[in-house]
């Protein structure tokens, strides 16, 4: 397996801002439902895990945490239909309760909004969104999102949760991929 250094444009955000930032992240959102009897993260899956995970230290007040896994069929490498597919549903019921729904990263919002109305349907009593990454540019559906990690411009990353065809989810920092270096680089999976 090739070292992602070969393709790696810059380290975008460090290992030292994202804890700084999930820090705040998770003191806003245990002073903003400190009054809160059922406050439920519920993570999309796999991208939203380690986000999930520092988050959810850092949040003070008791909580429990919930799993969907997404699919939104796409047409290249940095494309989305908006075509959603739940692959994996809650397994507990979120009528009457405070939901954050925990993302990676905000693109288009087509398979945010997908998520968000499916999620309305069930009648949470609040609803609102938590992302690590927000790409503003590309946006096309304008999504409300609460709690912003780092806003980034419309370049192609990787890292902290995100993956490069599957791999590299575990590096502890968020970087940019060189394009050009990465299609002359064949990653296999055995």
């Amino acid at each position: 397996m090739p070292s992602y250094e070969g393709f790696l444009s810059e380290v975008l955000i460090t290992e030292a801002q994202l804890k700084s930032r999930v820090r705040e992240l998770g003191e806003q959102i245990s002073k903003d439902y400190a009054n809160s009897k059922c406050l439920i993260l519920v993570c999309i899956l796999r991208g939203g895990v380690m986000f999930l995970t520092d988050l959810m230290r850092e949040i003070t007040i008791p909580h429990a945490i919930e799993f969907m896994a997404v699919t939104s069929y796409g047409t290249g490498l940095r494309e989305t239909s908006g075509q959603v597919r739940i692959s994996h549903d809650l397994n507990i019921d979120i009528h009457n309760r405070d939901v954050i729904l925990v993302e990676d990263i905000i693109d288009s919002g087509h398979t945010l909004t997908s998520v968000l109305e499916l999620l309305s349907a069930r009648k949470p009593r609040s609803l609102e969104v938590c992302t690590l990454l927000d790409k503003f540019e590309r946006r096309e559906i304008d999504v409300s999102v609460k709690y912003v990690g780092f806003p980034i411009a419309n370049k192609f990353v990787f890292g902290y949760g995100l993956d490069l065809d599957d791999l590299y989810r575990n590096l502890p920092f968020v970087g940019v991929v060189d394009e050009e270096k990465y299609k002359n680089t064949k990653i296999e999976l055995d």
